[in-house]
C-alpha cells in the first residue's frame, strides 16, 4: 500500500509542477502581450494588425500544437496502457522542456520598457481577472469531478491529461484575453480620456492670453518644435511638450499639468496615423499659429495614399483660428498647396519662393551655416542675417526657416534668431552627434522616413578621409512603396562611399541590401547581417576603429523586432 500512496503522490507531484510551469509561462505572455499593445499606442487595430503578422510566432506557437497533438496521442493510445503516474511524468516533462523557456517574452534587452502607467495598471488588473478566474475554474472543476484513475488517495485530484489540455489551452488564449478586455474597458478608457480634454480645454479657456503654436508634418516636427522654442525662448516663457509628446493625452499632460499663468506660448506637437487624429487634437487646442512641415509617406499603410495624408496634414491649416498665422514650407508642393485654403489668416511660405528663405547654405560635420532672407510681400529683401548651428544636415536648414518666420511674426529680430541658433543642440536621436571611445557617432535613431534616411546618408557622406559606418533596420509602415523606399534607401548606401553597412532584421531589409548591391556591384560597401539591435552593437565593437563615423538610423520598437 506504501508503494501505491508513493506513486499516488510521485504522480500528483508531477502533475502539480506542470500546472505550475504552464501558468507561469502564462504569466510573462501576459506581461509580453501588454507590452506589446502599449507599444501599438493602446490601439486594437494596430494591434491586431500586429498580432496577425505574429499568429505563429507569438500567439499560437508550435509548443501549443504540438504539445496537444501529444495529449491526443496518449489519451487515444497510452493512457489504457501506461500508469497514471507515468503518464502524469510524461505530461509533466514534456511541458517543463517546452514551456520552461520564456526568453522570447521576456528579452533581457529592451529598447523600449513596459511603462505601467495608471491606464496599464487599470488594463492588467482586469486582463488578468479572466485568466485567474479560468485557472480557478480548471482546477476546482479537476478536484471535484475528473477522479484520477488511483486508488492510492491523491491530493491532486484530477487526470492529468485532461489538466495538461486545460492549462495549455489557457495558455493559448492569453492574447484572447487581452483583445477582450481591452474591447470591454474601451468606453470607459474613453471617458477618462474625454474628463482630460474637457480640463485641458478649460485651462485654455482661462489661460487666454497663451498662444498656441501646433506644429504638424509627415517628418521633422520634433526637431522644428524645438527649434521654434528656441528661438522663442530668447524673448517669451515658453512651454513646450516634450520629446514625441504628441497624441491627445500627451497633449493633454502638458495643458493640464506643466502649463502654467506665466507662460506665454505652449508650442504642440501633432501627430497622426489615422484620419481625423489633428482634429482631434485641435479640438483639445486649437492654434494661433500653425506650422505643417511636409506631407511624405509617413504611415502611408494606415492612411492608404499621400492624398489622404495631405488632407490629414491640411486639418492644421482648416482649424486656425480666424485671423491666425500659417507657415508652410514651399519646398514641399503638397505644403505649398495648402495657401489656398484660408483667405481670412496671415499665410507664410519659406523657401525658395517664400519669403522667409536661405541662401548660401553649406553644410558638413561640424554643423550648418547660411544666410537667412527675409523678403516683404512683393519679395524685397527686408532683411538679412547669418545663421550658423550646430545641427547636422539640409534638412535642418527647412527647419530653422520656419522657425525663423514663426519668430518674425512674433517681432523677434533676426539678430536674436541668429543668436538662438547658435546655441541649439540637436534632438535626442535626430542626428545627434556624440563620441563614443574614439569613435564619432551619428544617432539618429528616431523613426526614419525615405527624406530622413536619405538626409542622414548625405551627413555620413559628407565626413572624408574616415572610415563611414552604418546601423539600419530600415524603414516601416511605408505600406505598398515600402520595398521600394527601402531598395532607394540602399541605392543612397551603396552611392554614398559608405564603407559598411549592419543591416538590422530579417526579411525587412532584403530591399536594402538589393539596392546596396545594384548601385554598388564592386562591392566597396561591405554587408553585414544581424538580428537586432544588440548584435549590431556587438559586432560594431569588433570591429571599429577609432575614428570611425558610424550612423544609427532609425531603431525599430520591440514590436517590430520580436
Amino acid at each position: 500500500m506504501r508503494i501505491l500512496e508513493f506513486y499516488s503522490i510521485l504522480a500528483n507531484l508531477f502533475v502539480l509542477l506542470m500546472i505550475a510551469v504552464v501558468i507561469r509561462h502564462s504569466l510573462y505572455r501576459m506581461r509580453y502581450f501588454l507590452h506589446m499593445f502599449q507599444q501599438n499606442g493602446y490601439s486594437l487595430a494596430d494591434m491586431y494588425r500586429w498580432f496577425s503578422g505574429h499568429l505563429f510566432s507569438r500567439g499560437i506557437t508550435a509548443e501549443h500544437l504540438f504539445f496537444n497533438l501529444l495529449i491526443l496521442g496518449m489519451t487515444a493510445y497510452a493512457a489504457s496502457r501506461i500508469t497514471m503516474t507515468a503518464g502524469s511524468v510524461i505530461m509533466a516533462t514534456v511541458a517543463i522542456f517546452w514551456f520552461i523557456d520564456v526568453d522570447i517574452y521576456s528579452p533581457v534587452q529592451q529598447k523600449k520598457p513596459l511603462v505601467f502607467t495608471s491606464r496599464m495598471k487599470r488594463l492588467a488588473v482586469i486582463y488578468l481577472l479572466p485568466v485567474v478566474a479560468a485557472w480557478y475554474y480548471l482546477i476546482d472543476f479537476s478536484y471535484n469531478r475528473m477522479v484520477i484513475r488511483d486508488y492510492a488517495g491523491a491530493f491532486v485530484n484530477t487526470d492529468p491529461y485532461f489538466v495538461a489540455f486545460f492549462v495549455v489551452l489557457i495558455d493559448m488564449l492569453i492574447p484572447l484575453f487581452l483583445f477582450v478586455v481591452a474591447a470591454i474597458i474601451q468606453p470607459v478608457e474613453r471617458f477618462i480620456q474625454e474628463g482630460f480634454k474637457k480640463q485641458a480645454r478649460e485651462k485654455l479657456s482661462a489661460l487666454s492670453h497663451v498662444k498656441v503654436i501646433a506644429i504638424t508634418g509627415s517628418y521633422g516636427k520634433t526637431s522644428t518644435k524645438f527649434t521654434i522654442s528656441a528661438l522663442l525662448g530668447e524673448r517669451y516663457q515658453v512651454c513646450v511638450t516634450p520629446g514625441s509628446f504628441n497624441t491627445p493625452m500627451g497633449i493633454c499632460k502638458v495643458i493640464n499639468s506643466d502649463l502654467e499663468a506665466h507662460h506665454e506660448i505652449l508650442i504642440l506637437e501633432m501627430g497622426a496615423r489615422y484620419r481625423g487624429n489633428i482634429k482631434e487634437l485641435c479640438e483639445i487646442a486649437r492654434p494661433d499659429i500653425s506650422v505643417i512641415t511636409n506631407v511624405g509617406v509617413s504611415h502611408l499603410e494606415t492612411f492608404g495614399s499621400q492624398e489622404v495624408i495631405a488632407h490629414e496634414k491640411a486639418t492644421l491649416a482648416r482649424e486656425l483660428k480666424p485671423g491666425g498665422i500659417l507657415i508652410l514650407n514651399g519646398e514641399d508642393e503638397w505644403v505649398k498647396a495648402m495657401k489656398l485654403l484660408r483667405d481670412d489668416v496671415t499665410c507664410i511660405v519659406t523657401g525658395p519662393q517664400g519669403t522667409v528663405m536661405a541662401e548660401g547654405i553649406e553644410t558638413g560635420g561640424e554643423g550648418t551655416s547660411f544666410d537667412l532672407v527675409l523678403k516683404d510681400e512683393k519679395g524685397r529683401v527686408r532683411e538679412t542675417g547669418q545663421i550658423a548651428t550646430k545641427l547636422l544636415g539640409r534638412h535642418n536648414v527647412q527647419n530653422l526657416l520656419l522657425a525663423a518666420a514663426v519668430a518674425n511674426e512674433l517681432d523677434i529680430r533676426i539678430k536674436t534668431v541668429a543668436l538662438a541658433a547658435s546655441k541649439i543642440n540637436p534632438v535626442e536621436h535626430r542626428l545627434e552627434l556624440k563620441q563614443r571611445n574614439g569613435i564619432t557617432v551619428i544617432d539618429d535613431a528616431f523613426n526614419s522616413n525615405p527624406v530622413g534616411a536619405a538626409n542622414a546618408v548625405e551627413v555620413l557622406s559628407s565626413f572624408s578621409g574616415v572610415r563611414k559606418i552604418i546601423i539600419t533596420p530600415g524603414m516601416i509602415e511605408l505600406g505598398d512603396a515600402e520595398d521600394d523606399l527601402n531598395e532607394q534607401f540602399g541605392r543612397d548606401i551603396g552611392e554614398g562611399g559608405i564603407d559598411l553597412a549592419i543591416l538590422v532584421g530579417g526579411e525587412r531589409i532584403a530591399p536594402i541590401e538589393r539596392g546596396i548591391r545594384r548601385s554598388d556591384p564592386a562591392g566597396k560597401t561591405e554587408i553585414r547581417i544581424v538580428n537586432s539591435l544588440f548584435e549590431a552593437n556587438d559586432l560594431l565593437a569588433e570591429v571599429a576603429r577609432p575614428g570611425d563615423v558610424v550612423l544609427y538610423e532609425n531603431d525599430l520598437p520591440d514590436s517590430y523586432n520580436s
